[in-house]
């Protein structure tokens, strides 16, 4: 048996959050919604070692309106999720997705006048 040279640590595999396919399922019904409206047009995914992000655009190119963020990490405290505005300002945060979407519903009304 050959033993590792104590200079080289051993390698760990990086675990990654992710979105769910129920939990994507629920986040692009509430962006299709806006898509239809003619308000959001863009979204990006990221899967980092803390976090899981769904950022939503108005156009490709510029910085994001919202991110809807998973937070394992944070489950326990605050919720998993929460929805951040393009300022930083925490608009909503839970444990359960649904609730938390439920923000963008006030939105959903200002477009339907």
């Amino acid at each position: 048996m050959r033993s590792r040279s104590p200079a080289i640590p051993p390698r760990r595999a990086v675990q990654t959050v992710s979105f769910t396919r129920s939990e994507l399922t629920r986040i692009l019904g509430v962006y299709g919604q806006f898509v239809v409206a003619g308000e959001w047009r863009d979204y990006a995914i990221d899967c980092l070692e803390d976090a899981a992000v769904f950022s939503i655009f108005r156009r490709a190119s510029e910085m994001p309106l919202y991110r809807v963020e998973k937070r394992p990490k944070l489950a326990r405290r605050q919720g998993a999720y929460q929805i951040v505005s393009m300022s930083g300002a925490i608009l909503k945060r839970g444990a359960d997705l649904s609730q938390v979407l439920r923000v963008f519903d006030r939105q959903k009304l200002r477009l339907a006048t």
